[in-house]
């Protein structure tokens, strides 16, 4: 029987043999990549980035194949390879001194013709940009990294081969790393090999991780489960018990049986590295003497704790799998009665919980979930988060536990109790979940200002009256009262989820964005859709936005219609109502449907007449009411607004439409309204068309009525169902 070959593999490396000398650097790699990101992890001289510089044609090749979407490339030029569409970050950067960050970019840019350029570059990279005259020798680690993911993204290689691309970077360098490689395998046009030693980065980008030991990929596991085994994660960094090393990695990943542990000592126990300077495949032995100098002395009472820990935890497939869990999170160095109390209430009622520690003294508790386990997601790892500095410790952490929980996949709800530094440490997590998922912070915070906590998530938030600080009266009541309430949501979400079952999908959901100005517009819009569309309108008011692009980011929304752009004027001008820097990115990431227009970019709101800053005095006002001002952009703010959007829109790669009403952007802009300044909006039309560059599937689009007008709602609905309707447009329905 014949085999067919598949072709259309992003990578694929059959038998590869790679020598130097007499030396057996790689034997019989067999690997494939078909498209995203995909992780190799290993120990230093295994064998990984011989592995990239023979994909890249840099060392030779003694036997096998390297094809690349189905071409064969093994033994050509590296030059050829490149222009193939084959990109490559090496380990080290490997930067001219001499040359500019403009000059990098302007010598690799032009190779192949495709989306990066060296203005999108600077888009994605503002560092880049405000560096552009640096030399490379002027340029710190982390701008240094960009430097060479950029000169690698000009080139608009189908596959990007990235080797070591966070050694040495900064914890938020490294996040903003993982961020850029998750969003390059998201966006599909590019498939990503990633070379790295940090485990927590590897794990987060990709689905599967393939582990290099001694110059072969021994296993592909799954990255959720190399996450959650500390073990395996220790061994596969080289430290601790090297001679187990070969026999537990090597063993079948399906073998039914479990290796018994070694036994332990009562007495202390000796911890040795048999390299204690990072080894190669090609090392001498390192002498008796270094080794026992290196090790460490650990004590039989955290070994025990450990082991403790690790026989109540559950299974890992149990961790992310199985039954829904509600997940009780907290100091529990500090708060250990008062979160277990909340965690027994929980239980009581029939559901399963987890207990979660997420301190940063370092000390061990008895909990499900460690806050050892939880510091390994932080891309530094424990190093990151248990140090002398509390502050810089509770971010840390704060990262690590929004790490940990967005790779788990049964969580049915969420409560955590303590003061502000707890707050601060659940909540970035809790923001990164669904919306929908019950979450609740029972706070001494809680009635002050949320805003910082909550953010564009469905957190509910519970004021706990007294100090959350021991059990007494008060305390039991208001946190029974907030077991019980998260109990009652999560029971209600899971039994409502059952009775949906068997039922056909629901209607795909929509974010519209509307202000008072644009209200007749979207209400029209709405009317037109809801036979079709679950339509969710978001007020934009600052966090609207930002709440419907977190659906967005959730996959819970099918499409967009971004008709209200207004929190664009009070970020750049300073309103009350702002959106974030990040305006249009989950549209960009997603690359949805998406139709826009400039509603009520004709107004900056701020609050009573008296709290307008003294450089707008003189300009013309609009009162709303008492409390709410609206003031009348100019020709050169919505200049600059056209600019600042046309620019994001540019980095769109879905189907975009977007808008233009001539007769007025609200219902105050409008012939005989108080804000009617065809001037103003002409020159926000006219900023929109220079700066955004229109292809088939972007398009800018005049419509001679105001925006309120019906003739110009028909339009936007016309629009949507025509892109909603594409091939390859429903790809992301609500769920």
């Amino acid at each position: 029987m014949n085999e067919v070959r598949r072709t259309n593999a992003a990578l694929e490396v059959r038998g590869l043999d790679v020598y130097y000398g007499h030396s057996h650097a790689l034997q019989g790699v067999d690997l494939a990549l078909e498209s995203g990101v995909f992780s190799v992890v290993g120990r230093n001289g295994m064998g990984k980035t011989t592995l990239c510089k023979a994909i890249m044609g840099l060392v030779g090749v003694s036997g096998g194949s390297i094809r690349v979407r189905g071409e064969d490339i093994t033994r050509r030029p590296p030059a050829h390879i490149a222009r193939l569409g084959v990109g490559y970050v090496p380990q080290g950067r490997k930067l001219w001194r001499s040359l500019s960050v403009d000059e990098h970019l302007q010598l690799a840019g032009g190779m192949r013709p495709g989306a990066w350029t060296v203005e999108r570059i600077y888009d994605t990279f503002p560092r880049l940009a405000e560096r552009k005259d640096h030399g490379g020798g002027q340029l710190s680690g982390g701008e240094q990294q960009m430097l060479a993911i950029a000169r690698a993204l000009l080139t608009n290689p189908h596959l990007l081969i990235m080797d070591e691309p966070t050694e040495g970077l900064a914890p938020v360098i490294v996040a903003q790393v993982e961020e850029m490689l998750l969003r390059l395998g998201e966006d599909g046009d590019m498939s990503v090999l990633v070379i790295e030693q940090n485990i927590g980065v590897a794990t987060a980008v990709s689905r599967n991780v393939a582990i290099m030991v001694n110059g072969r990929i021994n296993r592909i596991i799954d990255s959720v489960r190399l996450a959650a085994d500390r073990e395996l994660q220790q061994r596969l960094l080289g430290v601790g018990l090297h001679a187990e090393l070969e026999g537990d990695i090597d063993m079948a990943a399906s073998a039914p049986e479990t290796k018994p542990a070694p036994p332990r000592s009562n007495g202390p126990i000796r911890i040795y590295v048999s390299n204690p300077t990072p080894p190669t495949r090609w090392s001498q032995p390192v002498p008796i003497a270094r080794i026992e100098a290196a090790a460490r002395t650990v004590s039989t009472q955290i070994a025990r704790l450990e082991e403790t820990t690790r026989h109540k935890r559950e299974p890992v497939a149990a961790q992310t799998a199985g039954p829904p869990v509600v997940l009780v999170v907290g100091t529990l160095d500090t708060k250990g009665t008062e979160l277990r109390f909340i965690r027994d209430i929980i239980a009581a009622s029939g559901l399963r919980t987890r207990l979660v520690d997420v301190s940063t003294s370092g000390r061990h508790s008895t909990c499900d979930v460690s806050a050892q386990e939880i510091a390994l997601n932080h891309g530094r790892g424990g190093a990151a988060v248990f140090g002398p500095d509390r502050g810089a410790a509770v971010s840390a952490m704060a990262d690590a536990f929004a790490n940990w929980l967005r790779r788990q996949g049964n969580v049915a709800g969420v409560i955590s109790a303590g003061g502000s530094g707890a707050a601060s440490l659940v909540a970035p997590g809790m923001r990164a979940l669904p919306v929908g998922v019950p979450k609740l912070i029972i706070s001494s915070v809680a009635s002050g200002d949320v805003g910082p906590y909550v953010g564009p998530a469905d957190i509910t938030m519970m004021y706990s009256v007294t100090d959350v600080q021991g059990l007494n009266s008060i305390s039991r009541a208001v946190l029974a009262n907030g077991a019980n309430a998260l109990a009652g949501m999560v029971k209600a979400r899971l039994e409502a989820r059952a009775a949906t079952v068997h039922e056909a999908g629901g209607l795909p959901s929509i974010g519209i964005t509307m202000f008072g100005v644009t209200t007749p517009a979207v209400q029209k819009i709405a009317a037109d859709l809801r036979e079709d569309f679950e339509c969710l309108v978001f007020h934009a008011t600052g966090v609207g936005g930002r709440s419907m692009e977190k659906l967005v980011e959730s996959g819970q929304l099918a499409g967009v219609i971004d008709l209200t752009t207004t929190e664009v004027c009070d970020l750049l001008m300073g309103g009350v109502l702002p959106a974030t820097e990040d305006r249009f990115g989950a549209i960009i990431r997603s690359r949805l449907p998406y139709v826009g227009s400039v509603g009520a970019l004709d107004m900056v709101n701020f609050g009573a007449p008296e709290t307008i800053p003294e450089r707008y005095r003189g300009r013309k006002f609009h009162v709303h009411n008492p409390q709410v001002t609206l003031m009348r952009t100019t020709v050169e703010e919505n200049e600059r607004m056209g600019r600042w959007i046309g620019e994001r829109l540019n980095q769109m790669d879905g189907v975009v439409r977007f808008f233009l009403p001539e007769g007025g952007v609200s219902a105050l802009d409008a012939r005989g309204q108080p804000f009617w300044d065809p001037d103003a909006d002409a020159a926000l039309f006219r900023a929109l068309e220079r700066t955004m560059r229109q292809t088939g599937n972007r398009q800018l689009i005049r419509v001679p009525k105001n925006i309120n007008d019906p003739e110009f709602a028909a339009t936007i609905v016309s629009a949507f169902r025509t892109l909603f309707g594409r091939t390859g447009a429903r790809r992301r329905v609500a769920r």
